[in-house]
């Protein structure tokens, strides 16, 4: 596969993904294939990746690595921001989750909010390693 189809791809399940988030009490079924679609969601980025160390391109890997570390605090700035919003009106609360779904895309999703973020710090420690 090409990259430009990888990223086709990979911003196709960031928008289904983040568009499942949504979904308050999702039955057995659909929890089962919002995870595995979580879990899916990473492929496209490990290929680009892979496809990033064998072909010597860095720019792909320094894209992955700003987007997995972006996702990540914003995540953790997301989730303190809603634990402190407590007392504030509940808009606030609402508002501040519904950013939190599209950023942390797909950690509401999967169900397992560890999974995601171990996930995501995967891909940004493999970038990592590429660009030394």
């Amino acid at each position: 596969m090409k990259s430009k189809t990888l990223f086709t791809l990979w911003g196709g399940l960031f928008v289904l993904c983040a568009a499942l988030g949504f979904i308050g009490a999702p039955g057995t079924a659909l929890r089962i294939f919002m995870t595995l679609l979580s879990v899916a969601f990473f492929i496209p980025g490990a290929l680009l990746l892979r496809r990033s160390k064998e072909q010597g391109n860095r720019e792909i890997a320094l894209l992955i690595r700003n987007f997995s570390a972006a996702s990540l605090i914003l995540t953790v700035v997301l989730l303190i921001a809603n634990f402190l919003s407590v007392l504030a009106p509940k808009l606030l609360g609402n508002i501040l989750y519904s950013i939190l779904i599209v950023v942390s895309t797909p950690m509401i999703c999967s169900g397992y909010w560890v999974l995601s973020l171990f996930l995501w710090a995967c891909l940004m420690i493999y970038a990592i390693k590429i660009l030394k």
